[in-house]
């Protein structure tokens, strides 16, 4: 036994020191959003500002006072910032009040014994830290940050005798093994020390037998030799293993308090931090998310031991048992894991050779954009179900990304419902049918061909017969319809497009030549090379909601589309920083054709198949497509201002058809995500190039305006193409006067 125990000294001694040197230098690749502010005017609740400060960490004391600390008051939060131009200062966050009672604005920001500010600069959030070699999610944080309660907890149900035994817990072992020899239980009792624990999840196989014992036994007394106490607590604190979130193993206490409460550890309550404490014994079985009554019935059992161990009195113990157990069962979308699993497969390509090690990656993602992205594909979900269940169908899933068009910056991105459930993302992945919102791109070169080519008759004031029509090509015929059958007749192009008319999109297509309209999309998307037939014309090829963002920053810049970026830079090692190339910039089309586009996507907002938008109470200038392909199959919806552009898209996983329109399934979505994203932003005008001119015409003919025309709109034109012609339909148009009615 004494060469035995020697050589197992000897052998493992080294295995040790290697893993306490490991642990040293240890860095889990950490995702970063980009840094949080908060403005005079931003939709944000009083309860979504206490929710971003546990993101960042911030601790809940009254009264505040050294930085990181925050309070909550009546339509108010006072907190101290770790970091901005006001770091370290008091500040109080004031919301307005709804007839209703809740919040919904910040009202104003006061500084304290300073005045106002209009905003105030916070700290970077962390999204999460996600190992590349496995699919884990782990929350590094020293001891010090680990509320006493956390600690006590753990130690109270797992080792009480902690910081008395060498690694060791002779007591527990003796009764453990006498308990094993009279077989009371079906299978083998432990009795496993922190240490021993750590060790077995460190060095050795889950196997159960004596060797592995003995060789446990033998590691913890060697690594209790070489760690403090203290640091083997930390380390076991932050590594075990605490079940399985979606396709993540979670680890650690710091992000079971995220995932299991929505919360930062220092904020864990003691009912919360027995309820973390319970579930390490078993992380399947006392799962709080699936068996809420055991979850409940163990944490009990650690407050019981809390108590007994002399950590709390009985009168905690019995009133942190008496509250309900409530979990919030979708904080790991608060982490956006669809935005996160996107990274870090950018990561990968970013990053050169396999023994490059990512420590900080920075991202481009607001987290506060972020939230109100999934509350709106929430909401939006929950208005689609119940008209999918009516007809027995359902549920369906959508995607929205939205991005900075003038950076080209990812700033939100959701890729499912709910990650938890489904972690495909559909955001970047699916590949669907663009339909009517590949519309404007025909319109694109239509006028970039009308430019080069000095046409003058084809303009956004241009009439063209919208009727049933047959249309040839090569040795086949195409008779395509609008949507639910309805024609216009004569209608200007301006008005095609608002109105998403098929048939007179298709003539304009057939002039401007397929194979044109084939080339835009080829230089606007890299990644989807559509063929040059007329089924072209209504978006009939496969692209993903990325793609669609990508190519329809070319509106919003003039002609020029820019590459999407979700990742600012990657510090690796610690101290090389890294990045991917600058966003590209590729010219698509000219400034002034671009801008006719634009212009006539104002119109789907103002009174066309968005419509809906503005009797919803968007007011925001902003220019926009919807779009729903064959069979009512996928329902889109895309629009911009010259800041924030949105792509929200609405299906079925099956590609079965989804029964609902572009405007009725993905419109809503958008509408309410602009209007809050938006919310206190300065009204942003789009830019006019030169070569631009503007006319008054009538909207129904599309020539000038005369004096007895009853509307009128201001068209852009591009210079020398304006009609010249006075409207002859209201030439002779005499007002009728008002009918007089009685008294």
């Amino acid at each position: 036994m004494a060469v035995v125990l020697t050589y197992l000294f000897v052998t493992f001694t080294r295995e040790v020191d290697r893993f306490v040197a490991g642990t040293r230098s240890r860095a889990i690749p950490q995702v970063y959003a980009r840094t949080f502010t908060v403005t005079r005017g931003q939709f944000l609740t009083d309860r979504q500002l206490v929710e971003r400060l546990n993101e960042l960490g911030y601790t809940q004391r009254a009264p505040v006072a050294n930085p990181g600390e925050f309070a909550i008051g009546r339509q108010a939060i006072a907190l101290v910032p770790r970091a901005g131009d006001h770091r370290g200062r008091i500040i109080r966050v004031v919301f307005e009040q709804s007839s209703d009672g809740t919040s919904g604005q910040v009202q104003r920001i006061e500084v304290l014994r300073a005045g106002t500010t209009p905003t105030v600069t916070l700290d970077t959030p962390l999204l999460t830290a996600v190992a590349r070699d496995a699919r884990e999610k782990q929350r590094q944080v020293p001891l010090a940050q680990i509320p006493l309660r956390m600690q006590q907890a753990v130690l109270a149900i797992e080792d009480r005798r902690f910081y008395s035994h060498p690694g060791l817990d002779v007591v527990r072992t003796i009764g453990a093994a006498l308990t094993n020899v009279r077989g009371d239980r079906p299978y083998l009792v432990g009795a496993s020390t922190l240490t021993q624990q750590l060790v077995k999840n460190s060095f050795l196989t889950p196997e159960k037998s004596y060797w592995r014992k003995l060789q446990e036994a033998v590691l913890s007394v060697i690594l209790e030799r070489r760690l403090r106490k203290d640091v083997i607590l930390e380390l076991y604190l932050n590594d075990v293993y605490l079940g399985q979130r979606g396709s993540f193993a979670l680890r650690g206490v710091a992000e079971a308090s995220r995932l299991f409460f929505g919360k930062d550890v220092t904020n864990l309550t003691l009912s919360e931090a027995a309820t973390i404490a319970g579930v390490i014994q078993s992380p399947t079985y006392y799962s709080p998310f699936r068996h809420r009554e055991r979850a409940r019935n163990r944490r009990n059992v650690v407050l019981r031991a809390m108590a007994d161990s002399g950590f709390i009195t009985r009168e905690a113990a019995d009133r942190a048992a008496g509250e309900p157990l409530i979990v919030q069962a979708r904080a790991l979308d608060a982490e956006a894991p669809y935005f996160v699993d996107y990274v870090m497969r950018l990561v990968g390509q970013t990053l050169a050779g396999p023994s490059a090690r990512a420590v900080a990656i920075h991202t481009t993602l607001d987290v506060h954009l972020q939230r109100l992205a999934q509350e709106a594909v929430s909401s939006g979900l929950t208005r689609v179900d119940r008209v999918l269940a009516r007809r027995g169908r359902g549920p369906a899933q959508a995607a929205l990304i939205a991005v900075d068009p003038r950076t080209a910056d990812i700033l939100a991105l959701v890729g499912g419902r709910w990650y938890n459930t489904s972690q495909y993302n559909r955001a970047v992945s699916a590949r669907r049918q663009p339909g009517s919102i590949f519309k404007p791109f025909v319109y694109l070169a239509a006028f970039e061909r009308a430019r080069t080519e000095q046409w003058t008759d084809l303009t956004p004031a241009t009439i063209v017969t919208d009727e049933p029509t047959t249309f040839v090509a090569g040795a086949k015929t195409w008779t395509p319809a609008n949507y639910q059958d309805e024609y216009d007749g004569p209608i200007t192009l301006r008005r095609a497009l608002a109105r998403s008319r098929n048939v007179a999109t298709i003539k304009v297509a057939e002039r401007t030549g397929y194979d044109r309209i084939a080339e835009i999309w080829r230089r606007a998307s890299t990644r989807a090379s559509p063929r040059p037939y007329p089924a072209i014309t209504l978006g009939v090829f496969e692209t993903t909601p990325l793609e669609i963002a990508e190519a329809y920053t070319l509106f919003a810049n003039l002609g020029e589309v820019r590459s999407l970026r979700a990742i600012e830079r990657v510090l690796v090692d610690d101290r090389e920083t890294r990045g991917p190339r600058e966003p590209r910039t590729r010219p698509v089309a000219s400034p002034q054709a671009t801008f006719l586009v634009t212009s006539m996507m104002r119109s789907v907002l103002d009174d066309g198949t968005g419509a809906a938008a503005r009797r919803a109470g968007f007011r925001i200038d902003a220019a926009g497509k919807s779009g729903t392909t064959n069979d009512l199959r996928d329902a889109w919806f895309v629009g911009f201002t010259p800041e924030l552009l949105t792509v929200v898209w609405v299906g079925l996983d099956d590609n079965t058809p989804l029964g609902m329109s572009g405007t009725s399934a993905a419109l809503p979505i958008w509408t309410t995500f602009m209007q809050r994203a938006l919310a206190g932003h300065a009204r942003m005008p789009f830019a006019v190039p030169s070569g631009i001119t503007f006319a008054e015409i009538d909207p129904e003919t599309g020539e000038r305006a005369g004096p007895r025309c009853p509307t009128r709109i201001n068209e852009a034109f591009l210079q020398g193409t304006e009609p010249t012609t006075l409207c002859q339909l209201h030439h002779h148009w005499v007002p009728q006067p008002w009918p007089v009615g009685k008294g």
